[in-house]
């Protein structure tokens, strides 16, 4: 072969795969553009605890309201039976989570009631549980991710599944977990955030696992091999998630926030068991809600 058939012959594999990576870039980008306006419900409501909104460019400190809803299919509805708080310091490079037991007794904003906080999703959505959660906490709660708990299996496995670590041996739906350092599949890690009965910390030890498993999938999802598995996570994604957050505020908060990942804090709100006219309730002292509050708030940076 001559030296310029050679040359020909190299500019066309070169061309091919220019193109395809051309094209696989536009389909990614397509993908994710679609994906983004599938889970993107925006949501009209204004808080008093913040004078002006997050200025993402400037990497000023956020909030996130985290609700696993726990029904079938791509239904959201329902009541919100994990419900954790996470707020994100860039400038700390960290991120605090708290999980707000179910039956925590509190003011349902919007009905006038004292109730369990998770009813607050079933009567009015999204909208009414961050509203419930900034009175109860009073701290402002910026934006909301909604996870169908059925789908939350799919999105483990998408992301490749998650390592944890397990204080106690145990068996939940028919899997067994050993204590230590364990892998979960999404059936596995439905089942590991589940359990609760076994648990002589009741609710809260169910909290911290399911605040574990968030976490590993955060970090899993960060790792640049789970690109590779990207048309599952966004097909996963699509059914399984609802969101305030546009694409482009996706990006950015991607861009601007992702270090701190790095230092992850797990809080943990206590009280005491309490039953009320025949309905059991989990009820937070005022010191405790004052605690959690001034933490939340200094890490948010508020005065």
């Amino acid at each position: 072969m001559t030296k310029k058939k050679i040359l020909i012959s190299i500019g066309i594999i070169f061309g091919v795969i220019f193109l395809a990576v051309v094209a696989y870039g536009f389909y990614l980008y397509k993908s994710v553009s679609d994906t983004a306006s599938e889970i993107h419900q925006p949501i009209d409501r204004t808080t008093e605890r913040r004078e002006n909104a997050v200025d993402i460019e400037n990497q000023e400190p956020l909030s996130f309201l985290i609700t696993g809803v726990d029904s079938r299919g791509e239904t959201h509805s329902g009541r919100s039976d994990t419900i954790i708080v996470m707020t994100v310091n860039p400038n700390q490079q960290s991120i605090k989570m708290v999980s707000i037991p179910r039956d925590t007794r509190t003011e349902i904003i919007g009905r006038g009631t004292i109730e369990k906080i998770n009813h607050a999703y079933a009567y009015g959505g999204v909208e009414m549980s961050m509203d419930t959660v900034e009175n109860f906490l009073d701290i402002p709660v910026d934006h909301y991710v909604s996870i169908n708990m059925e789908g939350f299996k799919g999105l483990v496995d998408a992301v490749g599944g998650v390592t944890v670590d397990n204080d106690f041996s145990f068996t939940q739906s028919g899997h067994t977990f050993n204590e230590g350092e364990i892998y979960l599949d999404g059936e596995q890690a439905l089942a590991f955030s589940r359990m609760r009965y076994e648990d002589p910390r009741g609710d809260f030890g169910r909290n911290d696992r399911q605040r574990q498993i968030v976490e590993a999938m955060v970090q899993e999802a960060a790792h640049i091999g789970s690109i590779t598995r990207v048309g599952e996570i966004l097909n996963v994604v699509g059914g399984s998630v609802r969101t305030d957050l546009s694409l482009d505020e996706m990006w950015k908060i991607q861009s601007n926030y992702r270090d701190a990942r790095h230092t992850v804090e797990q809080m943990q709100i206590s009280g005491s068991g309490t039953t009320i006219d025949g309905i059991y309730y989990f009820e937070v002292p005022d010191e405790e809600v004052a605690r959690v509050r001034d933490e939340l708030r200094e890490h948010l940076e508020l005065g």
